[in-house]
C-alpha cells in the first residue's frame, strides 16, 4: 500500500469542502453535540455523535473533549471516543462493515454553520496518513470524494451498497499529495477513520 500524506487537513483553511445538503436522513442516523443552546448560526454546536447502544455513542475525540457528554473511552491512536449518551433503542446497535477503495459512501452529520443535519455522497479514494494532536501516524484514515462542513466531525460514514456503518468522520483536506513525487493526487476530500482501525477497540469498550 502506497503511503501518502494529507495536507491542509481539518479546519486549517475554510470551513467546508465539496457538496453537502440538508438531510432528514442525517437527523435519523446521528445526533448533534452542543455546549449551549444552538442558534440559527450554529453558535454552541460542536460536532456530531453516532448512537451505538441505548447508553453510548461514538464520536471524534476532538468533539468529545469539548462536548457536554462524559467520556467512557478514548481510542489510543485515532481521533475517536465513546461517550455516555441516552439513545432510543430502535435499530441499535448499528451494523458495521469494513469498506474498500472504490466503494460508494454516504456521510451524515450536523453543520456548525446552520445547526442543521446534512449529508453528502462520494467514493473512497485512498488510504492516507493524518498526523495531528488527535491522530497518530499508525491510524491510517480514508479520503473520500464527499463534501464535509465543520460540525460533521464525529458523524457517520455508511457503505452505500448495503447501508452498513463504515467509519467516523474526523475532518477534511484541501488536497492529498504523494509523499514521494509531491504531486497532488486529490483535492477537497473528506477524511474518516475506517471501521478496520477501531473494530477491536470498540468491541472491548462495549463488552460489559
Amino acid at each position: 500500500m502506497r503511503r501518502i500524506i494529507a495536507l491542509a487537513a481539518c479546519c486549517l483553511s475554510g470551513c467546508s469542502v465539496g457538496h453537502y445538503e440538508y438531510s432528514k436522513e442525517a437527523a435519523r442516523r446521528v445526533d448533534m453535540t452542543v455546549t449551549g443552546i444552538p442558534t440559527i448560526l450554529g453558535i454552541g454546536t460542536l460536532g456530531t455523535t453516532i448512537p451505538l447502544t441505548p447508553d453510548y455513542s461514538l464520536t471524534a475525540a476532538h468533539v468529545a473533549k469539548y462536548s457536554l457528554y462524559r467520556v467512557k473511552a478514548w481510542h489510543p491512536d485515532c481521533d475517536l471516543a465513546v461517550v455516555y449518551h441516552k439513545n432510543q433503542a430502535g435499530s441499535l446497535p448499528p451494523a458495521f462493515r469494513n469498506g474498500h477503495i472504490g466503494d460508494r459512501v454516504n456521510l451524515y452529520g450536523y453543520s456548525f454553520i446552520s445547526a442543521l443535519p446534512v449529508a453528502s455522497s462520494g467514493e473512497n479514494l485512498v488510504n492516507t496518513t493524518l498526523v495531528n494532536g488527535w491522530n497518530k501516524a499508525n491510524c491510517v484514515v480514508v479520503a473520500a470524494s464527499a463534501g464535509v462542513v465543520k460540525g460533521m466531525s464525529g458523524g457517520a460514514v455508511y457503505n452505500a451498497s448495503d447501508d452498513t456503518l463504515a467509519g467516523v468522520i474526523v475532518g477534511f483536506s484541501r488536497r492529498i499529495d504523494d509523499n514521494q513525487s509531491g504531486k497532488t493526487l486529490y483535492n477537497d476530500v473528506a477524511l474518516y477513520v475506517p471501521y478496520a482501525r477501531f473494530q477491536t477497540w470498540l468491541a472491548d469498550v462495549l463488552t460489559p
